[in-house]
């Protein structure tokens, strides 16, 4: 059902790209003007994998002087030019450096949580973490869309902007942040927690009355700091691998756990927790959390056009990484299971000790992910006469003063469910369901068909009703926690 709405879609991208404007990759536009730059005969640029040649003959620039309002006209073309060899020589992104960079960016937290979602939700609450998997590849989709709608988005904040003009801006400018600060916490929290069971009964003096978790996890957060100075996807692609990675011993250890560990996969799933639902489903929905990334992921790829394929490869590995890993831990742990998966492993197996260092490296391979939105935006807002060299140390002071203000939230609130859970509700279900369907029906209006217009609309109602829900559910939660002091991971 899925193929036909997006085959659908693409149909009428066809349409409308005939009568709006050329293909994304195939888009270039180059006037020459009677200056002493612009006297050779050719100019060739090299623009989305097509060399373009301009030839600027005395008479042809005469004619096009002739037509110009003015030079700055000319000067603007000049600069579109520039700007697009410099958009070239970002999108350098293959297919499968977009799947790992948008699996890399999906997993993390998500694997950790599902076990205890499960559990708590009961086991036909797979059903919904199915569903919503499905959801965002869908509305992964539908960013894509927009972004090939108007060449001119580059990003998340960009889309919001071709839909609803200043308000889309704003109120996407602002959600992303939010998810990324919020993110970036409970990443640190998972830091934190890991790190405290890894060195559990080892004493350290400590400066300022930290404990020996909290120093470490100190340090873990400088180490990781420099990641937030690298420059583009494509440097930090080898961060999303190393995610992908630890993600995988992850799964591998705890299935180790029960072949070989000595614990038994006979725990009952109760069938359905109604009572549970809203606060799982913000764990859940956090578990695919990634959709302000897939903006610059898809205008990094040499080939845009295979970005539905990209979504398609990267939430089906994703989701049935999640379902199966769901019920080996809840099988395995039954309702004493903890938040974070890794936690609830017995402490005294070998395989246990490699989970949880792979627990504590994936936060650090996600840090710089999360933050490369907020630094593209930050670059962009700098001034263009500015040196790279001055761009790049302003955003990682920037980036580095923001993360170590995180970590200073995470050891203060060590709350981990109830932060993802909130997370998830209050902020991701609306960046990855909500907005994307209504950003592709606003700017689609006119050419949208009567399905796909009740789907989206389906999804952004539920979208709301889940965020209510949950957002209530957690931070009720959240205030409890913190009353009564308890840090139960």
């Amino acid at each position: 059902m899925w193929a036909k709405i997006w085959k659908s879609t693409d149909k009428q991208q066809t349409i409308n790209d005939s009568s709006d404007c050329l293909p994304h990759q195939n888009q270039v536009l180059a006037t020459a003007g009677k200056s002493s730059e612009w006297t050779s005969n050719i100019v060739v640029v090299d623009v989305f994998g097509e060399q373009n040649k301009i030839k600027c003959s005395s008479s042809s620039t005469e004619t096009d002087l002739e037509s110009s309002s003015s030079l700055s006209s000319i000067d603007d073309h000049k600069e579109d030019v520039i700007k697009a060899a410099d958009d070239h020589a970002q999108n350098n992104s293959s297919f499968l450096h977009a799947v790992i960079n948008m699996v890399g960016m999906l997993i993390g937290l998500g694997q950790l949580s599902t076990p205890y979602a499960l559990e708590r939700g009961g086991w036909t609450s797979a059903f919904l973490l199915v569903g919503l998997g499905i959801a965002c590849s869908y509305s992964s989709h539908l960013l894509g869309k927009c972004l090939q709608k108007n060449p001119k988005s580059r990003d998340y904040k960009d889309i919001g902007d071709h839909a609803f003009g200043a308000k889309g801006r704003i109120i996407a400018t602002t959600l992303i942040y939010l998810e990324i600060f919020m993110a970036l916490v409970s990443y640190t929290i998972s830091l934190h927690d890991n790190l405290a069971t890894v060195f559990m009964g080892v004493g350290m003096r400590t400066w300022a009355h930290l404990t020996t978790s909290q120093f470490l996890a100190g340090i873990a957060v400088l180490v990781a700091l420099p990641s937030l100075w690298l420059r583009n996807l494509s440097s930090i692609s080898f961060l999303s691998t190393a995610g992908i990675l630890m993600s995988a011993l992850i799964f591998v250890t705890v299935a180790c756990t029960g072949i070989f560990g000595g614990v038994r996969f006979n725990h009952r799933i109760p069938p359905l927790q109604m009572h549970n639902i809203p606060a799982i489903s913000g764990l859940y929905i956090f578990s695919f959390a990634g959709h302000i990334v897939f903006p610059n992921i898809y205008t990094a790829m040499k080939d845009p056009s295979k970005f539905t394929k990209v979504s398609i490869v990267s939430f089906s590995v994703v989701t049935m990484l999640y379902t199966s890993l769901a019920f080996m831990g809840a099988k395995l742990f039954g309702p004493q299971v903890n938040p974070q998966i890794t936690l609830s492993m017995p402490q005294t197996l070998i395989v246990t000790k490699i989970a949880l260092w792979a627990t504590v490296l994936t936060p650090m391979t996600k840090y710089a992910l999360e933050f490369a939105p907020f630094a593209m935006q930050l670059e962009q807002n700098l001034p263009h006469s500015m040196k790279s060299r001055t761009k790049t140390i302003i955003r990682g002071t920037i980036g580095s003063i923001l993360l170590l203000v995180i970590l200073v939230l995470a050891l203060s609130v060590p709350y981990f469910e109830h932060v993802l859970s909130l997370t998830g509700s209050l902020v991701s279900v609306g960046i990855c369901i909500i907005f994307p369907c209504a950003f592709y029906t606003k700017i689609f209006w006119n050419q949208i068909t009567t399905p796909l217009l009740v789907i989206n609309m389906f999804l952004i109602t539920i979208g709301v009703l889940m965020g209510a829900s949950g957002t209530i559910s957690s931070s009720k939660s959240l205030l409890k926690s913190l009353q009564r002091g308890d840090h139960t991971s």
